[in-house]
């Protein structure tokens, strides 16, 4: 059972434990301070992942590195501050950036999904834009006997994923542009501008009879099959896909 932290206190606990990692590296093993710096801001900067939107993100990984400089711990060379820059684009590639931030699906956020979108017995599932692996968990909790698969772009995240979800088919790649064709769900958490393009997608891909799945926001101008409304947390749009509208052009995401 996850425990969600009041903010500050993420930072806080990301703050400290780059530092921890920066002094044990630096004393006990002996690493040179640039080692250990550069250990510290990998541990921020995967810290990261803990803050619940992009600004928060990037402050919690921006946290150790401008606090060692105020320290004045050493003299840091200019080309060093571009480190927590490089792990960050590696957690967080550009490419990403234009799709939803890593918001967690909640532990219980499906619960009734399989009374509103029944599947067959090994039925193959997407998360697309799977993160740290929180909707494949969600996903297996209301269909033990699906055949669930990720798609995540960060390939950090997906090495992250692919080790919380051992029992799921997690892959790198742009949700936008691989096939949904075989899925007889595909769930996304994305932002409310990414829907009529998610929408699009699958009705020129997927079967008529299978399921779009969205947490928190619907699809514009579509009627849902059901909406599943918890006491606290977010709805879940439930589409048809072959009642899903056609495209409209408007509210799509651009490619890039």
């Amino acid at each position: 059972m996850q425990i969600p932290l009041p903010w500050p206190l993420p930072a806080l606990l990301a703050w400290a434990a780059a530092w921890l990692a920066f002094a044990l590296l630096r004393g006990a093993a002996g690493m040179p301070w640039w080692g250990a710096w550069l250990a510290g801001c990998a541990v921020g900067v995967l810290a990261s992942l803990w803050g619940s939107t992009r600004w928060r993100q990037g402050f919690i990984a921006a946290g150790f590195p401008l606090s060692f400089l105020a320290a004045g711990a050493a003299q840091v060379p200019a080309w060093a501050w571009l480190a927590p820059l490089g792990v960050l684009l590696l957690v967080y590639p550009l490419n990403a950036w234009r799709d939803a931030p890593l918001f967690p699906t909640p532990q219980r956020a499906l619960d009734g999904l399989p009374d509103a979108a029944p599947l067959e017995p090994g039925a193959a599932v997407l998360d697309a834009g799977c993160g740290l692996g929180h909707g494949l968990r969600a996903l297996r909790r209301v269909y033990p006997a699906a055949r669930l698969e990720g798609l995540e772009w960060s390939w950090p995240l997906r090495c992250l994923c692919a080790l919380r979800c051992p029992w799921a088919r997690v892959r790198r790649g742009d949700i936008w542009r691989a096939p949904w064709g075989g899925y007889r769900m595909v769930y996304v958490f994305q932002r409310p501008e990414s829907m009529a393009r998610a929408a699009a997608k699958a009705r020129a891909e997927m079967a008529a009879d299978a399921w779009l799945v969205s947490l928190a926001f619907e699809v514009p101008e579509a009627a849902p099959e059901a909406v599943l409304r918890p006491v606290d947390g977010h709805p879940v749009w439930i589409y048809r896909v072959g009642r899903l509208p056609p495209p409209s052009g408007r509210g799509q995401t651009p490619a890039l």
